[in-house]
């Protein structure tokens, strides 16, 4: 439990997890540059604290930013511990309890799981010991961050942001972006899957304005509830309660009814007014490592601003992976792991959500796995469960498989038989998911691998499907071509370890780990599948140097299952190549991957020494650069 940021900050540079940087920078894209040098950094770099930001505030970035600070802020050793504690409430609240005795022994256990529920307090607290309103409650005052060079200006990136149902007064806490329009407007970016866009759909029924008011900072136990998928009309202040050990303290808002944490570092209070027409925001480069691109969200008015006398500007920069928002989805693994084991799939034995996925793209979930079906009915569950329902890519493995091992993984993806074991569905999607044409609706794909061992295929109940030989090679214009200019047609056959050799012009390193062919092409080359391969990919030709997992992580946003995995013969292809927009069944618009300007990182590099940082570490966005399909924030 932390009773302040700068407590956190306190811990946080006792524990060696903090870099004080004293040079003036500016929060106009030079902070999110130096944050994601750093959070690229092996382990999450380090939290970064920026002193002087040409305001009267520092700025705290990068906090969450490793497993070891991530812990921190949740006050436990490990994540493990998380998981742990959530798993033994839970037994002990759904023990059996037959006698009298047995439910009087179950009163301590209710008492303290009561000591969480949040408590309203009188009078003012810490973050209204500065109080301005009106014209006075000015935004500018804040070092509120641009951080990519096509973002549509200013973006709150860590606000908790307080409303409740007009007719049942139940709270909601989330997290939704603010991009500030002047100095008393900003945009209130709820997708129409949340609950704040619930709430304001019921206040636009009722006619009148709704309150909102959006607290940062505090301890960050708050920060990572506004974050975590609570079920709808759950506290997310009772999470928060749970995880310090304490209740949160509320008080009520200067010129609104909300009730905000006592200790936040600011809170910045208004409305918004459903009758009022909707404003153009964006483009934002947003955690999926693009940008989502400009839409109509509604307004949100300020009516006034209060704070702490000591206050924190807490913010976080999102963009291509890594970034911190990945550490705070593996907290959410932990936490929420018993409760879907519980309320959804007893057979769930574990659950991870790799970073490379931007927090939905990619599932992997071990399962008891007893009858056939049964990874089937898992994925079609998770699919149906919360924000599990964004997910895109499902693999089941069973249930004695580490999630978490690569090796394990994909010794079971070589083994499938990629026709047998898939399973197919539609559903809802991210809204910001950018390569679906149908905007919050797309394909779903699970592979199930309960049942492969290491040397064979994968049992399944269903009948085996017609294996088709794969075609031969041919030349292709837009295939990444051999050193002498060609596709090679000489391969056909299995190379060491039985693999299969690969014509010139493929990418093979992916191949022996996990059974995949690589190729690289213009979006609308053909590109044949080599003799005995499993899995081929298709890149665009520009991503011919990312990483394995680089090219997870492309393959991933980039793809609609139900248009862009396809069979061919016997493999499984994937087109993950960028879609050239409106044409055929592609997505009317087709975001840029989100890279800094050429302009800002040279700045960074002239004044790296400035920063106090150690031995210089290049700009990320260097490397990506190449992804650019234009200028902007999407491909014209």
């Amino acid at each position: 439990m932390h009773r302040s940021l700068s407590e956190y900050i306190a811990l946080l540079e006792r524990e060696g997890e903090l870099v004080r940087i004293a040079a003036p920078v500016s929060p106009v894209e030079e902070i999110a540059e130096i944050t994601d040098r750093v959070s690229k950094m092996p382990g999450g770099g380090k939290a970064l604290l920026f002193e002087n930001t040409g305001t009267d505030f520092p700025v705290l970035t990068n906090m969450f930013g490793s497993a070891r600070r991530m812990a921190l802020a949740l006050g436990v050793g490990s994540l493990g511990e998380l998981s742990e504690r959530v798993d033994g409430l839970l037994r002990q609240a759904m023990a059996p309890r037959p006698s009298f005795a047995d439910k009087l022994r179950a009163l301590p256990l209710l008492a303290g799981m009561s000591r969480w529920f949040p408590r309203t307090v009188s009078g003012r607290g810490e973050c209204q010991q500065v109080v301005q309103t009106g014209a006075e409650a000015s935004l500018a005052a804040l070092p509120i961050l641009k951080c990519w060079p096509a973002d549509g200006g200013r973006f709150v990136t860590l606000p908790m942001v307080n409303t409740v149902d007009p007719q049942t007064g139940v709270r909601n806490v989330g997290m939704y972006r603010m991009q500030v329009f002047d100095d008393h407007t900003t945009g209130m970016h709820w997708h129409i899957h949340k609950t704040g866009a619930r709430h304001y759909d019921a206040w636009k029924r009722s006619g009148r304005r709704m309150p909102v008011s959006v607290a940062l900072g505090g301890d960050p136990a708050y920060t990572y509830a506004a974050t975590a998928p609570m079920p709808d009309n759950m506290d997310e202040y009772l999470l928060a309660g749970f995880l310090r050990r304490r209740p949160v303290k509320l008080v009520k808002c200067v010129t609104n009814d909300i009730y905000v944490p006592a200790d936040c570092d600011f809170v910045i209070e208004g409305y918004v007014d459903p009758a009022e027409e909707k404003a153009v925001e964006g483009p934002f480069g947003d955690h999926t490592g693009f940008y989502s691109l400009e839409d109509r969200y509604p307004l949100f008015h300020v009516t006034a601003l209060t704070r702490r006398r000591d206050a924190v500007y807490p913010a976080t920069v999102v963009g291509i992976p890594p970034q911190e928002d990945a550490c705070i989805a593996q907290a959410t693994e932990r936490i929420f792991l018993a409760p879907i084991r519980m309320a959804l799939q007893p057979e769930i034995r574990d659950m991870t959500m790799p970073e490379a996925g931007t927090a939905h793209n990619i599932a992997v979930v071990s399962i008891d796995s007893r009858y056939a079906g049964q990874a089937v009915k898992v994925a079609q569950s998770l699919w149906g469960a919360g924000q599990m329902m964004f997910n895109k890519y499902m693999l089941v493995v069973p249930a004695a498989t580490d999630v978490r091992d690569s090796d394990a993984l994909a010794r079971l993806v070589r083994n499938l038989d990629p026709l047998r074991n898939i399973v197919r569905s539609e559903g809802i999607l991210d809204v910001l998911d950018h390569a679906t044409a149908t905007p919050g609706f797309g394909g779903k794909i699970a592979l199930d691998a309960t049942a492969c061992g290491t040397g064979g295929g994968c049992a399944n109940p269903q009948e085996p499907a017609t294996r088709v030989p794969a075609d031969p090679p041919r030349g292709v214009e837009g295939v990444r071509p051999a050193a002498d200019g060609a596709i090679s047609g000489a391969c056909a056959g299995q190379g060491d370890g039985g693999q299969p050799l690969l014509p010139a012009g493929y990418r093979s390193d992916l191949l022996e780990k996990w059974g995949v062919a690589v190729a690289f092409a213009a979006p609308d080359a053909e590109v044949p599948v080599p003799p005995g391969v499993k899995y081929l990919a298709v890149f665009d030709p520009a991503a011919e140097e990312l990483t394995a997992a680089e090219l997870l992580w492309l393959a991933a946003a980039n793809t609609d299952p139900r248009r862009d995995v396809r069979t061919e013969g016997a493999a499984l292809v994937i087109d993950a190549r960028s879609k050239r927009p409106g044409a055929g069944e592609n997505p009317g618009r087709f975001p840029n991957v989100v890279t800094a300007s050429e302009a800002t990182v040279a700045l960074v590099d002239r004044r790296w020494p400035e920063y106090g940082l150690g031995a210089f570490v290049g700009s990320p966005s260097r490397r990506y650069r190449r992804l650019l399909l234009s200028d902007g924030a999407q491909w014209r």
